[in-house]
Parts: C-alpha cells; sequence; structure tokens
C-alpha cells in the first residue's frame, strides 16, 4: 500500500547525492535514471542506483526509462538479472497499460510495486486502463512533459483541467495520486500554496527536486492531529446516532462525509506506520 506523503528525485548520475536525499526524510527516495541523467550516463548510473539498492534498499526506489525507448529496455534486461530489486519503480512517460504489462511481465513474479508517470495527452486518456493494473500502487501527474505538450508554462492554471481529468481516473481505481513538483527552489510559499491546492483537489502526495521541500509537503499532505480527532469524534457520533443522519458541529453528517472521515484516520494511521 502506497502511503508517502512526499517523494524526492536525486539523480542516478550523482551518487555523492543518496546519502544526502535519503537523510532528507521523504517517504520515498527515487534515484532517477531518465530526465535527470545524461544519454552517456545512463550505464554508470543504472549500475550506481542498483549498488545503492543492494547494499541498503529500505525507502528507495528507482525511475527507470521509458520501456518504449532502448535505455528504458536496457534498464528492464539489466533489472531481470538482478538479485535485489527496489520494492518501487516508476515508470515514465506511460501511454497504455500495455507498457505496465511489459514491465511486469520482464520481471515476472518479482516485479516491485509500480508508479506510472502519466504525461502526455494520450496517456491522459488512457489513465483509468493504466491505474486499474494490479501492479500499480500510485499514479503521479508529470506535469513538466506535460506542459511541454501543451506548449504552456507548469504552473497551476494552466494544468488544472489535465489534473482533474487524472485525479478522477486515479479516483475511479482507487488508486493514489501523487502531484509534480513544484520547481521553484526558493518560493517556500508558493511550494505551500500548491500543496493546499493539490491536497484540496485530491492528490494523497507531491514530489519534490530538493530536500528542504520535503517539510513543507509532508505538513501540508499529513492529516493535522485536529483533523483526526475531529474525524474520530464525527464517527463515534455517527456510531452512537445508528448510522443515521445526524447533526454534527452545526452540520449535517450522514454516509457521504463519513467516508471522508475514515479516509482521515486511515491516512493518518498509513503515515504513521510508514
Amino acid at each position: 500500500m502506497f502511503a508517502a506523503a512526499s517523494l524526492l528525485f536525486v539523480p542516478g548520475s550523482r551518487p555523492d547525492r543518496f546519502a544526502k536525499a535519503k537523510a532528507g526524510g521523504a517517504g520515498l527516495t527515487i534515484i532517477d535514471l531518465e530526465d535527470a541523467v545524461a544519454a552517456g550516463d545512463k550505464g554508470s548510473a543504472r549500475e550506481a542506483a542498483l549498488e545503492q539498492v543492494s547494499s541498503d534498499g529500505e525507502g528507495w526506489a528507482v525511475r527507470i526509462n521509458a520501456v518504449t525507448t532502448a535505455a528504458g529496455v536496457r534498464d528492464l534486461a539489466v533489472l531481470t538479472e538482478c538479485v535485489d530489486l527496489p520494492g518501487t519503480l516508476l515508470v515514465p512517460m506511460v501511454e497504455a497499460e500495455a507498457e505496465i504489462a511489459v514491465v511486469v511481465g520482464a520481471l515476472e513474479g518479482r516485479c516491485p510495486a509500480l508508479i506510472p508517470l502519466i504525461e502526455t495527452p494520450k496517456g491522459l486518456r488512457n489513465t483509468l486502463a493504466i491505474a486499474a493494473h494490479d501492479a500499480v500502487t500510485a499514479l503521479m501527474f508529470g506535469g513538466g512533459d506535460f506542459s511541454g505538450e501543451l506548449g504552456v508554462e507548469l504552473a497551476w492554471e494552466p494544468l488544472l483541467g489535465a489534473r482533474q481529468q487524472f485525479i478522477l481516473a486515479c479516483a475511479e481505481a482507487r488508486k493514489p495520486a501523487i502531484d509534480v513538483p513544484f520547481v521553484v527552489l526558493d518560493d517556500e510559499a508558493g511550494l505551500a500554496k500548491e500543496c493546499a491546492q493539490g491536497l484540496a483537489l485530491g492528490f494523497a502526495a507531491k514530489a519534490a527536486i530538493h530536500p528542504r521541500q520535503v517539510p513543507t509537503i509532508d505538513a501540508a499532505f499529513a492529516p493535522s492531529e485536529g483533523e483526526v480527532a475531529e474525524a474520530r469524534e464525527a464517527l463515534e457520533a455517527y456510531e452512537a446516532g445508528g448510522e443515521r443522519a445526524i447533526r454534527f458541529k452545526g452540520r449535517m453528517l450522514e454516509a457521504p462525509f463519513i467516508k471522508k472521515y475514515r479516509a482521515v484516520i486511515a491516512r493518518a494511521e498509513e503515515q504513521s506506520n510508514a
């Protein structure tokens, strides 16, 4: 089950940064073999990533290259021969469920949890089918590539419609949705605002590109003590009222709202156990 609120990327070509990235305390630390790595460094980055996983696999994930590329095919070929696999693989530029099936088939019964990145209009159109695959544990909205596809700025407003479609597909498949990183490193207020907007829309987590972004993301996506306390109080009141519509703190409390309160408690428990 996916429970992380924050995900931090570190380039596979910079093994000197691995320890610092892990110390950032993100729910999941991802060694990136794709966008952050130059074509000539793919092989050495792959080797460094898998060496790190082999020596200390706890809490590490790896983003491979797209399985429709030569680099992605090489990634899969090497992974099939590895004794130690990461607990999670991120698969970029996914546009069809068949790409997930390729990864699962290549790794057979050893396939880690998969997080597809939806980064194109075609991928967005097929998000529900991709999300429905049993190997998929969560999905990430790849806003950087998506903004390039649309020819718009990587900002909240231009991508709002795409985010909404993405969230609806994830919700129907009952898979957590992860939002794209906030790329302005020195704007903590902007990061906090975008986290709040993502949470309000239905995202369960957000990726980061620098360790200093992690605390802000975790604080935004983790239920507060007050929210958890209110959820528990609401559930107790609802059960005491015979699980019928009742008045609670000046509002009507009925079954649809109970789902949200239960989700708050479940999220808090998942993150405390992560």
